[in-house]
């Protein structure tokens, strides 16, 4: 009965997740790594199992975002992205639990900043080229920082995706799109690692492959103000939560 519980808990876990990452474009890993955390799987096997969930949960936001996808930038997203992944997985269990907590923190706020950075900083935005070696380079730097806290860049691409011009819908589509690709490849290291734990994947699967269908369905419907909003808290929140979580 206790197994039942917890498989429950996992897949509502990935539900919520799921809808998170369908709503805002994200892979989820905000939302799905601090939960598990919290509900007891060891921080890294917390990364582990976001890592393999994030593909086919973005793959079912995709699909509903599907004619809002920039396929121009998004394969230089997928390349800087997977040579970020690739790196900065390696990396990953080097660093102690503490440091990790702190680099999803500081990777949150600087995704905060970025959803607004054109109104933040509207003079510097300008002057920004989104030519391939800034979108390549660009998703290198996010991938090797998200990838340390067991993400895919998905958090981050959306409001770098604005930086490079694309409108708030465009940028969601484009960044689950990418994060498709991007979470596979870190999803192989985490395999080979062995920071997997094949049960409660399975079940925060379950969950979000169906939170990321209703999410899209509902983002689609939603204005973009609200959606920015919406992110930003979100993210905050639920990094300071993995912060307490590490130092307690």
């Amino acid at each position: 009965m206790d197994q039942v519980m917890q498989i429950l808990m996992y897949v509502l876990i990935g539900l919520f997740a799921g809808f998170m990452s369908g709503l805002f474009g994200i892979g989820g890993g905000s939302v799905r790594t601090p939960l598990l955390y919290v509900a007891g799987v060891p921080l890294l096997g917390a990364f582990g199992i976001n890592l393999v969930v994030i593909p086919f949960s973005s793959l079912v936001g995709a699909l509903s975002h599907r004619e809002n996808i920039d396929h121009n930038i998004a394969r230089w997203v997928i390349l800087g992205g997977i040579l970020g992944t690739g790196a900065g997985a390696f990396l990953t269990g080097l660093v102690s639990t503490l440091v990790l907590a702190i680099i999803f923190v500081i990777v949150s706020i600087i995704t905060v900043f970025g959803i607004y950075f054109d109104r933040i900083f509207l003079e510097l935005a300008q002057k920004i080229n989104p030519g391939t070696k800034t979108v390549v380079s660009g998703a290198f730097l996010l991938n090797l920082l998200t990838i340390m806290r067991g993400g895919s860049g998905g958090s981050l691409f959306p409001s770098f995706l604005k930086m490079m011009g694309l409108d708030v819908r465009k940028a969601i589509a484009t960044s689950l799109f990418a994060t498709i690709f991007t979470a596979a490849a870190g999803a192989a290291v985490f395999w080979y690692q062995g920071n997997i734990m094949f049960l409660p994947a399975l079940g925060v699967l379950l969950g979000s492959m169906i939170g990321a269908r209703v999410g899209s369905l509902m983002s689609l419907k939603t204005k973009p103000a609200w959606l920015e909003l919406g992110l930003s808290v979100f993210i905050v929140v639920l990094a300071l939560i993995v912060l307490f979580k590490a130092l307690g």
